[in-house]
């Protein structure tokens, strides 16, 4: 059993840090910190916005359920493609639920970064 256990860490340790990355850039959104929120982005993506100006324009103009959510489930890890995907479900500032799965990146030091999100409206409210 205890061997059982050990085995199950690593995944768990990486889905913590996978949503600790999350729930930081998240925390960082609600404070309108741009600058700390552009650091949670992959390298290919703040290659790709450039400022933190233009990541939170990108954010604000197509992403606002992240920016002010009602409410924040952390749902599975999906581990089936080259890099894991977690899915989140929002109540957006609109009150319209959302699914989002986020593309994580897993960094040469060893830390995760978002490599892309991609957000769809869900049928139910429910979490």
């Amino acid at each position: 059993m205890f061997g059982l256990l050990l085995a199950a860490s690593p995944g768990a340790a990486q889905d913590a840090e996978i949503r600790s990355t999350i729930n930081r850039q998240l925390e960082a959104f609600q404070r309108d910190d741009w600058s700390e929120a552009f650091t949670y982005a992959s390298p290919v993506l703040r290659k790709l916005f450039g400022t933190p100006e233009r990541f939170r324009d990108m954010v604000l103009g197509g992403y606002r359920a992240v920016h002010r959510p009602q409410q924040v489930s952390f749902r599975e890890l999906d581990l089936s493609g080259p890099r894991p995907v977690q899915i989140v479900f929002f109540i957006g500032p609109d009150g319209l639920a959302y699914l989002a799965a986020y593309e994580m990146e897993q960094q040469k030091d060893g830390s995760w970064r978002i490599a892309g999100v991609q957000m769809i409206r869900a049928a139910a409210k429910a979490v």
